[in-house]
């Protein structure tokens, strides 16, 4: 375990205190002058509920990182409004180190544009501390239809506009924006039906209330396997690993990639030195064997890249998922 993070020093005159007071009330909570950190639990929120790959990547490191850092790393799934709501309560937490959020494309990259009135501020209202994973999603259907690969589903789409329903998590979900690319795509007219989450989306999709969606390979390459659901593609631009016999969407529609993308943000402002030592525990934890061999299986792939480069990719994804935003006509209320 790495050696606590202490705030202020209890030696500091009065004089040199005041001189340098300005710039660290700025930056620094009242609370974490002359306190260890960590020095009680930590809150990892989910702004999703159970089950989705939301989920599953802070189920898979909170243990670890709260042995790492000698505290519980708590999950709080906190979700609605397709992660609204757990995001609006992170950019409102203390910036104190002890609030953490898993972010991703839609919370972070699409709710910009979805929500007009959108409580934060993607970039100005968090601290990107650790990009997680990239994680492929899959286009299913459920095995009843008669598709069995991507031009047949469009051919049918086109044919029939209108007539096929796909789950989604929630407007603003990964899903959600992941369709509305395939429609605009391969332009088709399928209809989103929202659930409160990813877990409920696959549920009433493996009992056929839904046709079809397209969501992250962590909550479905299971049941294609299986063979409770068809995978007809992959939004990739080439083929996974883990499923070399599903094709890349991109065969048939030329340039399409929908995948998703996943990191550890906290409230802005939190102190410079937690933020580093949240991002080193949590990259020792990403490579870890078991928890590589288990999001390996699911697709995930590591992503790789600093804080600053974590931020700069969602300040570009912002305007291309605008574009699909408009081109589909989304709206929150879908």
């Amino acid at each position: 375990m790495g050696a606590e993070i202490r705030f202020g020093d209890t030696k500091m005159n009065r004089r040199k205190f005041l001189v340098g007071a300005g710039t660290a009330m700025s930056t620094l909570p009242h609370a974490a002058f002359g306190q260890a950190w960590p020095a009680r639990n930590i809150t990892l929120v989910v702004p999703f509920p159970p089950g989705g790959t939301n989920d599953i990547f802070a189920r898979a490191i909170a243990d670890k990182l709260g042995a790492a850092l000698g505290v519980a790393v708590i999950i709080d799934n906190r979700g609605g409004a397709g992660g609204t709501i757990g995001s609006t309560a992170v950019a409102r937490a203390a910036p104190d180190g002890y609030t953490l959020m898993t972010g991703h494309i839609g919370t972070l990259g699409v709710n910009p544009s979805l929500y007009p009135n959108l409580a934060y501020d993607t970039l100005a209202s968090f601290d990107y501390v650790a990009a997680l994973g990239l994680v492929p999603n899959l286009l299913v259907v459920h095995p009843g239809l008669p598709f069995r690969t991507v031009p047949d589903l469009i051919a049918y789409a086109r044919a029939n506009p209108g007539k096929l329903n796909y789950s989604t998590a929630g407007a603003g979900s990964a899903a959600d924006i992941a369709m509305a690319a395939f429609n605009v795509a391969a332009k088709t007219q399928m209809v989103p039906v929202p659930y409160r989450g990813t877990a409920p989306a696959v549920t009433d999709l493996l009992a056929g209330q839904v046709q079809l969606t397209i969501t992250g390979a962590t909550a479905v390459l299971q049941h294609a396997q299986a063979g409770t659901l068809r995978a007809l593609g992959v939004t990739t631009l080439k083929r996974i690993r883990v499923a070399p016999d599903i094709p890349a969407i991109a065969e048939t529609l030329p340039g399409f990639e929908a995948s998703q993308w996943y990191g550890i943000v906290t409230p802005a402002h939190t102190p410079a030195p937690i933020l580093k030592r949240l991002e080193e525990e949590i990259r020792r934890v990403m490579h870890m064997p078991d928890v590589l061999a288990r999001l390996e299986t699911e697709g995930v792939e590591l992503w790789e890249v600093s804080p600053a480069e974590f931020r700069a990719y969602v300040a570009k994804e912002i305007p291309r998922w605008k574009a699909v935003v408009e081109a589909a006509k989304l709206n929150a209320a879908q």
